[in-house]
């Protein structure tokens, strides 16, 4: 399987983790780029930013134009068909790349698993389904897919420990692409799993706000702080 292009912003030095953050559909790897300044890290934590290109793919619900996507979008049907395929490949590339990390000196528990709506769930997925415990899971305006398979591949497999993984979910209360619903949804699956989840949301739509970047810093502050 060959490695996902990036686009990485390396730490000063060597770094105190890895982020790994997935962009939206449609997007790529610069999308979020500039978000990394504005979290204003530098003097207090020392990360490298590793922001992968999704493969360029036809999505059915865009008339099958080509597009980066994590995986095709098939219906916006809540119910209906998903391509599970794609999600389950897409996770596999990012399991490639945090072994990439792995092998550049930075522990698993080092490696922190972010993204953005597509980018999210494909996070999301893979973070629970990663053998390792990793230093967190941020889900912005998200979901967690392939939710029907939760119990047992994720519930019945993962380690008591495993529960204590950090995670911030967001969503915007007005998020006409991915109704908060679904990410309060995915929140109560994984509480009622024995996560302990950091929730917030803001009055936005299907985008990334001032005050959830200055909530996202305190987040990676406090999460690497506790796993020194």
């Amino acid at each position: 399987m060959a490695l996902l292009e990036t686009v990485e912003i390396d730490s000063a030095g060597t770094p105190d983790g890895s982020v790994i953050w997935l962009h939206g559909l449609g997007a790529d790897g610069h999308d979020f780029e500039p978000i990394v300044p504005e979290l204003r890290l530098q003097g207090r934590l020392n990360l490298r930013f590793i922001f992968p290109h999704a493969p360029v793919r036809p999505v059915t619900i865009n008339g099958g134009m080509v597009m980066r996507a994590w995986y095709d979008i098939l219906t916006l049907d809540r119910d209906g068909p998903v391509d599970e395929d794609g999600i389950r490949e897409s996770g596999r590339q990012l399991v490639e790349l945090i072994e990439r990390e792995h092998e550049r000196g930075v522990a698993y528990d080092k490696i922190l698993l972010a993204g953005f709506s597509q980018g999210g769930a494909i996070a999301s997925h893979t973070a629970m389904r990663f053998p390792q415990r990793v230093a967190g899971l941020m889900a912005l305006s998200t979901y967690l897919p392939l939710q029907r398979h939760f119990a047992d591949e994720v519930a019945s497999q993962i380690a008591d420990d495993f529960r204590e993984l950090p995670i911030f979910m967001a969503h915007g209360t007005g998020d006409p692409v991915v109704p908060m619903a679904l990410g309060e949804r995915s929140r109560d699956l994984l509480q009622s799993n024995g996560f302990d989840i950091e929730w917030h949301e803001y009055p936005m739509a299907h985008a990334v706000c001032a005050p959830e970047i200055e909530d996202i810093r305190n987040w990676l502050l406090a999460t690497y702080a506790a796993s020194d």
